[in-house]
């Protein structure tokens, strides 16, 4: 049931981006500065949803302490996820959403790389489950890629509403909103990295998302006042921008941050990371229903083959987290079926205690 609600809970999580992204878009094309973006909805996230949902929490009970090493740590996290925010969000200013979610595919080859050198997951292809995880994720990469490369013959054709059109940009900008939009989705898979190391040592969500987001808030700002002059900026505009902040907020800053790490805890960067290649469907089947995008036959065959690299990942997981669970109940059984658990303790305690050897000899 706890891997369900994780799924789940990431597949929401992925429907809120490619909806907020298009909603920043439009924000950003109203003139808003994505450096001062970032900054107002970490800040917006950390004052308005983190702080008192931590005094909540925490009210009643206690959490472990915080060492340096700890909180070093969350700096790094929160620089990573700063930089990859940044570079995320100019690259969707300077191209669109659907570029945004085409690009952001090869944050599972990085995080697949970065895993195995990092030593967090082995990689051995002679055992199934490995093998699994190994083919879902190039299959996800290239089912992202049929989305993106392939249209093919159209299936549906529908009446466009032509709002997409105003998300689009000439070419020069839409190839630096190329490499912006990778630059963020490379360091998209370190911060996966760094965030499953520091859950894991230090195994408390909410503490870990709001120190971080207090650290990105802090560091986005540093940011803004070197690259943004125009005082005029800093300006909060009753309008599509402050419903991007607002929501960016709620959805990105805190629930966004909440469920990554708490998935990462769970289940692991590499696992977290496989999602990205599900925005690719998401966006298009959203492009579909509200923009009235026509559908082709190359957007079904990739999404048909990020479902069958999904499930495999997913196959892989779980066979890793059976064999965990079996061997973890293998080492609880007696030593010697011919000897009772009991008499077997006793002799433990005897050889390591060996006054007590000495009491209960008659």
């Amino acid at each position: 049931m706890l891997g369900a609600g994780i799924t789940a809970a990431m597949l929401a999580i992925e429907c809120l981006e490619v909806g907020l992204s298009t909603l920043t878009k439009a924000a950003l094309n109203k003139g808003m500065s994505n450096f001062v973006f970032v900054v107002y909805y970490n800040a917006f996230g950390t004052i308005f949803i983190l702080l008192p949902c931590c005094l909540i929490l925490y009210r009643n009970r206690s959490r472990p302490p915080l060492t340096l090493s700890i909180i070093c740590k969350i700096f790094l996290l929160g620089l990573f996820s700063c930089f990859s925010q940044t570079c995320l969000f100019s690259g969707i200013g300077y191209s669109s959403p659907t570029l945004a979610s085409a690009l952001v595919n090869i944050t599972p080859a990085f995080t697949f790389i970065l895993v195995i050198i990092s030593r967090m997951e082995k990689l051995d292809l002679r055992v199934k489950s490995s093998l699994a995880k190994s083919i879902g994720t190039l299959v996800s990469i290239a089912g992202a890629l049929t989305v993106t490369l392939y249209n093919g013959p159209a299936i549906t054709s529908t009446l466009s509403l032509n709002l997409h059109n105003n998300f689009l940009s000439p070419h020069k900008e839409w190839v630096i909103g190329g490499i912006l939009l990778a630059s963020g989705s490379c360091s998209l898979s370190i911060l996966y990295i760094v965030q499953t190391s520091v859950i894991k040592e230090f195994p408390e969500e909410l503490t870990v998302t709001f120190i971080c987001c207090v650290f990105v808030t802090f560091q986005s700002a540093i940011l803004a006042l070197m690259v943004e002059r125009n005082p005029n900026a800093w300006k909060l505009r009753p309008d599509l921008e402050l419903l991007a902040i607002a929501f960016s907020a709620v959805f990105s800053a805190a629930l966004r941050g909440l469920v990554h790490t708490w998935a990462c805890h769970k289940k692991g960067a590499l696992y977290v990371s496989m999602f990205k290649p599900l925005s690719v469907v998401i966006a298009v089947a959203m492009g579909v229903t509200f923009l009235g995008d026509t559908l082709y036959l190359g957007s079904v065959l990739g999404a048909a083959i990020i479902a069958f690299g999904f499930y495999s990942l997913i196959w892989g997981q779980g066979q890793e987290e059976k064999m965990i669970d079996d061997k973890g109940i293998n080492n609880l059984k007696p030593s010697s079926s011919t000897v009772p658990l009991l008499q077997n303790k006793s002799t433990e305690v005897q050889n390591f205690y060996p006054e007590v050897n000495i009491m209960l000899r008659p």
